[in-house]
């Protein structure tokens, strides 16, 4: 009974015309006018542009003020690229490094826990200068060099 129902209802649809959908009779009217004409009339354009936000942009200037007293100069700094007991040890890490184009330098240290010798680059004017560096020392696997501020 439920497979006859759905069978009489797909032939119900078949047989009702395309052009008696249940609509408006503002929209039927239009809809004749533009079967009449031949062709889809576009709406008219608008005379003026509604958002006057447009216009007011292009001539706005914008006041910005910078605060330079809390911007001093940071720098220099420089980048330490190892620690090492002994001075071979650190000499080998400043072949490395003279290999990768970069010229460092070996400075020896005493602290309460001993002598170190220490392998830097620097100084640099900016800590981007010295970023820098250091991607391009990470590209030819020199790994954990570390930009300190050196005042």
């Amino acid at each position: 009974m439920l497979l006859g129902g759905f069978a009489w209802f797909l032939w119900y649809l078949k047989q009702q015309p395309a052009d008696t959908v249940s609509t408006t009779p503002a929209v039927r009217q239009n809809t004749q006018q533009a079967d009449k004409s031949g062709a889809d009339d576009l709406p008219a354009k608008p005379v003026a542009e509604p958002y006057q936000y447009i216009k007011e942009l292009e001539n706005k200037e914008v006041q910005v003020e910078v605060d330079t007293t809390g911007r001093e100069p940071q720098g220099p700094f420089q980048m330490q690229c190892g620690s090492f007991r002994q001075a071979d040890q650190a000499e080998a890490m400043r072949a490395q490094i003279a290999f990768a184009g970069f010229a460092s330098a070996v400075r020896r240290t005493e602290g309460s826990n001993g002598v170190w010798y220490r392998v830097v680059l620097g100084p640099y004017d900016s800590k981007r200068q010295a970023t820098a560096d250091r991607n391009r020392l990470q590209q030819q696997n020199i790994n954990g060099c570390r930009i300190w501020n050196w005042t």
